[in-house]
């Protein structure tokens, strides 16, 4: 339980609400700001304007998932006016709170370091990030599955990167009877790869692996499909780059050449905003009751 605990959610998207149900279900104590368009039902939370004197007495102060931008906004979903963190309100901040966010970027990080304030980016934990990639696997699938006219099923896909969701994407293409390669930069990660019975080659030789191409997943936030490589890759080949802003593909050549290639960054909170919205809320209220 979360009895006492007095936490601050400042924006979001739809995982977000999530968070919010299972703290108030926790019997925290909620707090509200940018959720002006938002109708609450039940008692558990209030709403309020972004002040020093709302955020002096939380534990904990939640960010939506892409945390601040360089300005100190906040994107909400929920909110016609924008939100801006400044200095003064990081110092309104009580020391025993905790700032969590999904990811962070300079601005973030530098007033958390100036306060002293501990700063959790869910992203960065493995619980959080293994069990993101099933939502991100399921949503790049279905979105090559609505962007091709072809099935999955005896395809040939390449997966570039084989981290969390590069591996879970590769074995999930390969369930559904894909014939897939992957590009990885580390040995160990290679060596994975071919005991899960799949093709495996390293990440410098891609321009090499793309001819034969149906389907390219790009899980790599780096320039890796670059101009050079986008030549050799077929015309009818469709790009699912999942890499953070801005990716990994030279998406203007991409066009030059007429071959399909999206962005898909942030896919848990588009295809399956409550599954993912569940795993960083067990997350984030374990964390608190752990650390008192």
């Amino acid at each position: 339980m979360l009895t006492g605990k007095r936490i601050a959610f400042v924006g979001g998207d739809a995982r977000i609400l999530e968070v919010i149900r299972y703290a108030i279900d926790l019997d925290a104590s909620v707090v509200l700001i940018g959720f002006d368009r938002l109708a609450m039902d039940g008692a558990g939370a209030e709403k309020a304007e972004l002040s020093p004197d709302v955020l002096s007495d939380i534990d904990a102060l939640v960010l939506p998932v892409a945390g601040l931008d360089e300005d100190g906004y906040a994107d909400s979903n929920y909110s016609a006016a924008r939100i801006r963190f400044t200095d003064e309100h990081f110092a309104s901040l009580p020391g025993r709170c905790t700032v969590f966010t999904g990811i962070s970027g300079p601005y973030l990080e530098q007033m958390c370091r100036r306060r002293g304030l501990a700063l959790v980016k869910l992203f960065d934990l493995d619980e959080v990030a293994i069990l993101n990639s099933i939502p991100t696997a399921e949503g790049a699938v279905q979105m090559a599955m609505e962007n091709t006219e072809i099935t999955i099923h005896g395809s040939q896909s390449v997966v570039l990167g084989f981290g969390r969701c590069g591996m879970t994407l590769a074995r999930t293409l390969a369930a559904l009877g894909s014939r897939v390669k992957v590009g990885a930069r580390k040995a160990a990660d290679l060596a994975r790869v071919y005991e899960m019975g799949l093709t495996g080659f390293p990440l410098e030789e891609v321009a090499a692996r793309v001819a034969d191409a149906d389907l390219i997943f790009n899980t790599v936030p780096a320039p890796v499909l670059t101009a050079e490589v986008l030549a050799r890759v077929p015309r009818e080949c469709v790009i699912i780059d999942i890499a953070s802003k801005p990716g990994g593909t030279d998406f203007r050549y991409a066009q030059r050449r007429g071959i399909r290639a999206l962005l898909a960054p942030s896919l848990p909170g588009i295809v399956a905003p409550k599954t993912a919205g569940r795993i960083l809320a067990r997350t984030l209220c374990r964390h608190l009751r752990e650390t008192g």
